[in-house]
């Protein structure tokens, strides 16, 4: 296996719709550093083709056939190496989308992005970034709430206050806002922040919601 290809990152498309894929592999196959290794219209192929051909990366929409696409994923995640999962999604599938971020896809996209804006996702999930289009971000960060968090016993992890900071950042409020909530300086909530972020392994809010909503800390429930 010659450095280029070793190089490549190998890509798996899971879509239902044929159209959707061939676009897809059309411009990935235009690009030196990607290499598509299968496609399937199902999840249950999905599945079998990941273990068998063990791509870096599936690109995958939200609503799989046959098999539902958090089960897809839930199944993937659970090798030594799981492979990165870009979620596909559309306005009618946001609420799904968060439900798929929580069983640990590592990005989502929508189908109408521009070409480029997936292939800039698409580099990013494989650098080891966390990608989440905006409106989906925000559906995020809104309805991951619990009613009462103070209770939720976080271990080792988080303490009580870092629990209450990260419950009222999942609602959209700023540091400042934060800060008057709880009675505390606003660089206090900062710092608060930062310690969230660095024992999560996160580097922003949204990040570190999802990595709660993995772990059971918050649930996705409306206020």
């Amino acid at each position: 296996m010659s450095e280029e290809t070793r190089q490549k990152t190998r890509i798996l498309l899971a879509d239902g719709h044929h159209m959707v894929r061939q676009g897809i592999r059309q411009l990935l196959e235009r690009k030196p550093d990607f290499e598509v290794v299968g496609e399937t219209d199902n999840g249950v192929e999905a599945v079998r083709l990941a273990h068998e051909l063990k791509p870096d990366m599936i690109i995958m929409e939200a609503r799989m056939p046959r098999l539902d696409s958090v089960e897809v994923i839930k199944r993937l995640k659970t090798g030594e190496q799981p492979e990165a999962v870009l979620i596909l999604t559309t306005y009618e599938d946001e609420d799904q989308t968060v439900e798929l971020l929580k069983a640990g896809a590592n990005g989502c996209i929508f189908k109408t992005a521009p070409s480029d804006e997936l292939v800039q996702a698409i580099r990013m999930v494989r650098a080891g970034q966390f990608v989440c289009d905006p409106l989906v971000e925000k559906k995020l960060l809104k309805h991951a709430v619990r009613s009462s968090p103070v209770a939720l016993d976080f271990g080792e992890h988080l303490t009580r206050r870092e629990a209450e900071v990260l419950k009222l950042a999942a609602r959209g409020l700023n540091n400042r806002d934060i800060a008057a909530r709880l009675g505390l300086a606003e660089r206090t909530v900062k710092g608060h922040l930062m310690n969230i972020f660095d024992k999560l392994g996160v580097s922003s809010r949204t990040e570190a919601v999802r990595e709660a909503l993995k772990r059971g800390w918050v649930s996705l429930e409306d206020e």
